[in-house]
């Protein structure tokens, strides 16, 4: 487990500024999947001569099916110790790097993130939901991100080299609340990894791993559940139904002598997590096409004949 590694120091001292650096996280949470894109994300992180860098790619995928999950993994098998910072809309260059925080006896210390810790002892960083970030703060990492390998600090007035085994890669949600990342920034975010939601086997394993006391036919009757909303494109994940599971397992215990059946709660909790609609997944499928297909209807009788960019458009 990674708690048996060494634990990283608490200051470090760059260009004469000492730093207080970030904690790390810990985990043992194993990778339960398609083992090829373990491989791949593995493969990413390689040296293979003395003018080789690793890459850093996205893990692309809907919400809930095991990107950061993933990340974590890919890390214990190095045996590397992991920080993780979560991006957010509102993350400003400074939070990536270097922020100044009032310490004891009102002196200024200076606090390095989860990233610039990672780059300055040699770990892994996963940069979580990458594209809830501005732009502005992915400007601060391109040259990191590229061949010089490095960041600047303006607060703390430092230029940060990163240490030749710090690996990172960044996770993305498909999803409209994010923001668009720049092509720059893309372009250095290579390959691009893609993780699909997973079988009937594999998700049965999953919810098995984290709730390994509830019965194998609530179990099953989850995995059919999530088997069938893959299959018609509904974006339930293997979270949703760790957190159906939980709900229904919790009222099962509340009172084990009242007579109230698997089923029924099954129901109630299908209801509570993911809403009325998905007691319907074929109605919610039809629903949410049309829904789609609306929003592509041509918005004027010109956009029958013409692109919106052609200049011969009537509404241009």
């Amino acid at each position: 487990m990674m708690k048996s590694q060494p634990q990283p120091p608490r200051t470090l001292d760059v260009e004469g500024i000492s730093l207080r650096l970030a904690q790390p996280h810990y985990s043992d949470q194993e990778w339960i999947g398609d083992r090829e894109v373990l491989q791949q994300l593995l493969a990413c992180w390689l040296v293979i001569a003395d003018k080789d860098l690793p890459l850093c790619p996205r893990v692309i995928g809907q919400p809930g099916i095991g990107k950061t999950t993933l990340a974590m993994s890919a890390a214990r098998e190095r045996k590397q110790v992991l920080y993780i910072y979560q991006c957010t809309a509102d993350t400003r260059p400074e939070d990536l790097l270097i922020t100044p925080v009032i310490a004891g006896g009102g002196t200024i210390t200076y606090q390095a993130s989860p990233l610039v810790t990672a780059m300055l002892t040699g770990s892994v960083c996963l940069l979580d939901e990458g594209n809830r970030m501005n732009e502005k703060s992915w400007a601060s990492l391109a040259p990191l991100l590229d061949h010089r390998r490095c960041v600047e600090s303006v607060i703390a007035g430092i230029k940060i080299q990163a240490h030749l085994d710090f690996r990172c890669c960044v996770t993305m949600n498909e999803d409209a609340s994010t923001y668009e990342v720049p092509d720059y920034i893309l372009s250095r975010l290579q390959p691009s990894l893609k993780l699909e939601f997973p079988n009937r086997e594999h998700e049965l394993a999953i919810l098995q791993y984290h709730l390994p006391f509830a019965a194998q036919d609530i179990l099953l009757l989850t995995v059919e559940f999530l088997q069938k909303s893959h299959q018609l494109d509904l974006g339930f994940s293997p979270r949703d139904g760790i957190h159906l599971l939980q709900y229904a397992l919790k009222r099962l215990a509340q009172d084990p002598s009242h007579p109230i059946s698997r089923d029924d709660v099954w129901r109630e909790a299908l209801i509570k997590v993911l809403g009325e609609e998905a007691l319907d997944l074929e109605g919610l499928s039809r629903q949410r096409k049309r829904a789609i297909g609306e929003q592509l209807l041509p918005r004027g009788l010109g956009d029958f004949f013409f692109e919106s960019d052609d200049p011969l458009h009537p509404d241009r």
